[in-house]
């Protein structure tokens, strides 16, 4: 029987070898035309000559300036000062829902999560309108500032504790994870010893759970030195420069004259993105624990009330008050105006519907990140299989290569776009620059992996016997694709769908620098309305956009029942 078989599987390769190389090819150039050419355009322009055609002269000239060294060393201090805010508050809260058993632990979870969903500018907004002089919720209780008294958040500890609080979910996702790992065993034979809890705590719990804290912490630093929406709306008007704020003053300033300085402040950026995930991957090999046991712990005792009123007390202060706040401002009629059930009204809404620009922000959020979604799931399905399926060193390079979006700072991305697009194409001789195709490159470039790392992970775990199975009798490549591996991913291509939507729909780090009139997206239009001093419009907007966002939220919920995608895909499931 085997004599028979050999021949049909030289068939089924020669048939469909062909193919997996022609689809290698074709991934491996669209990986390089809208991730290894921008960002390799990025480096040639760093490094380059000065104005006198000296070596690296851009990288002396721009390393050397003042502006440059203020930035970097506020980048560095408020984004470890933040860390350390989201370290608090994510292990305490992780630790409170892990290990105390409570009512409503799902939508506690939520709510704490609510920083990381919500877009950046609309974090810091809805924390602009808490905490300033006309706060609707503290300025009744005589807790706000005084008229003409400055926001506290215009300042360094502004910038760090909002980003803190942003980032603090990652910490709270990592700890939690690790608390279901911890063996139930060990927990039970501790309270059989009668090791007192908070012994149990600090030496039991607490070593299991500090390589997933550091990690968290480390992603957190990651993600707070390329944050763009909170240090452009707190620390523009607070003079604070951090890097990518200045690289978005630089060019909207002096536009691509300055390239080469901007490039050069990109590459900082990026360098300590990637020195701090080396740093974490370093450190999750040396400080993980292997602990074999039984079944996962589970919390069985029931939360005092007091523990359970001061938890929700804390989640209130950072995911419900802030929000509220901005949702009253959108109800006053002007600036300066306070909030009071007389002079409340839809009115900013209704005028924030009949803004042609705004209304042209919201179609092309959507049109974009709908796009954006369908095109990345097209391109996350064939490079997931050759993967997992056909794994080579060049599908391998491919799938490394399609994640440095994501790892290296928005800012970057965004900029390594411009030098890329900004000239006209060859043979086409048309420039993308100020187009919607742009911003579109930059999303399918940053946002496939949201799509990749789910799909990756359901092909692993798929029995590979059926394709091969299929290779023998010599099935095609494309017949392969659609009737066998595509089905066993697409509940994880539409959960990773799903994510791609929600989070381009109101990111702001690279339209803010990609966009032009007439290709407005949400995230700019917040930002520019706040920056314009109109605080009502963009509460209105904001408030708007964060109902739609809840609205895909749903969406995703039910896609996720109806499809039996793994809970993972989405953050508030981790």
């Amino acid at each position: 029987m085997a004599a028979k078989l050999h021949p049909l599987r030289l068939l089924g390769d020669a048939r469909t070898g062909g193919a997996e190389r022609m689809l290698a090819l074709a991934l491996c150039l669209y990986v390089g035309l809208i991730t290894v050419w921008p960002l390799g355009q990025l480096l040639l322009t760093g490094f380059g000559p000065g104005d006198q055609g000296q070596p690296l002269g851009v990288l002396r000239d721009t390393l050397s300036a003042r502006a440059t060294g203020r930035a970097f060393r506020n980048t560095l201090l408020l984004s470890l000062i933040s860390v350390a805010i989201s370290l608090g508050l994510g292990a305490g809260l992780a630790l409170a829902v892990g290990l105390m058993r409570m009512r409503f632990r799902a939508a506690l979870s939520f709510l704490i999560l609510m920083p990381l969903i919500i877009p950046s500018q609309v974090l810091a907004l809805s924390w602009i309108e808490l905490l300033g002089a006309n706060s609707a919720i503290l300025r009744p209780l005589g807790l706000a500032p005084a008229p003409g008294q400055g926001n506290p958040l215009y300042s360094p500890m502004g910038i760090a504790l909002v980003m803190g609080i942003e980032h603090m979910p990652l910490v709270f996702i990592a700890i939690r994870a690790a608390l279901k790992s911890v063996p139930a065993d060990l927990i039970e034979a501790a309270r059989i010893a009668a090791i007192p809890p908070r012994s149990v705590l600090t030496r039991i719990i607490a070593p299991l759970v500090l390589p997933s804290a550091i990690a968290g912490g480390l992603l957190a630093f990651t993600a707070a030195v390329g944050n763009f929406g909170i240090p452009a709306l707190l620390g523009i008007p607070g003079r604070v420069p951090m890097l990518t704020t200045l690289i978005y003053q630089r060019l909207n300033g002096f536009g691509p004259a300055v390239a080469g300085q901007v490039a050069v402040l990109a590459l900082i950026l990026t360098l300590i993105a990637v020195a701090a995930l080396i740093l974490r991957a370093v450190l999750m090999r040396s400080l993980r624990m292997r602990v074999e046991g039984g079944r996962a712990f589970a919390p069985t005792r029931a939360a005092p009330l007091w523990a359970q009123a001061l938890l929700w007390a804390v989640v209130a202060i950072i995911a419900i008050l802030p929000l509220a706040a901005l949702v009253l401002t959108s109800l006053v009629p002007a600036i300066g105006v306070p909030f009071s059930a007389e002079v409340a009204s839809l009115d900013g809404y209704r005028r924030a519907l009949d803004n042609p620009a705004i209304r042209r922000a919201f179609g092309n959020s959507l049109m974009l990140s709908g796009m954006a979604a369908i095109l990345c799931t097209m391109v996350a399905l064939p490079l997931a299989y050759l993967a997992t399926r056909r794994p080579s060193p060049a599908v391998a390079a491919i799938d490394l290569l399609a994640e440095a979006p994501w790892v290296v700072p928005g800012t970057v991305v965004a900029l390594a776009m411009i030098l890329a697009f900004l000239p006209p194409l060859p043979l086409l001789g048309v420039s993308l620059y100020g187009t919607a195709a742009i911003i579109l490159i930059a999303y399918l470039a940053r946002f496939l992996p949201l799509v990749l790392r789910p799909v990756m992970a359901a092909a692993q775990g798929a029995d590979p016997g059926l394709d091969e199975a299929a290779r023998i009798v010599g099935l095609g490549l494309g017949d392969r694709m659609g009737r066998i591996f595509a089905p066993s991913v697409l509940p994880a291509a539409l959960a990773g769908a799903m994510l791609v939507v929600m989070t381009a729909m109101n990111e702001l780090t690279l339209s803010a620098l990609l966009w032009s009139s007439g290709h407005e997206t949400l995230g700019v239009m917040v930002f520019s309305l706040q920056y314009e001093g109109n605080s009502t419009g963009a509460a209105a907007v904001s408030v708007l956009s964060v109902m739609l966002l809840m609205g895909l939220c749903a969406l995703a919920e039910a896609v996720m029942r109806v499809t039996g995608a793994g809970a993972a895909a989405l953050p508030w499931r981790a």
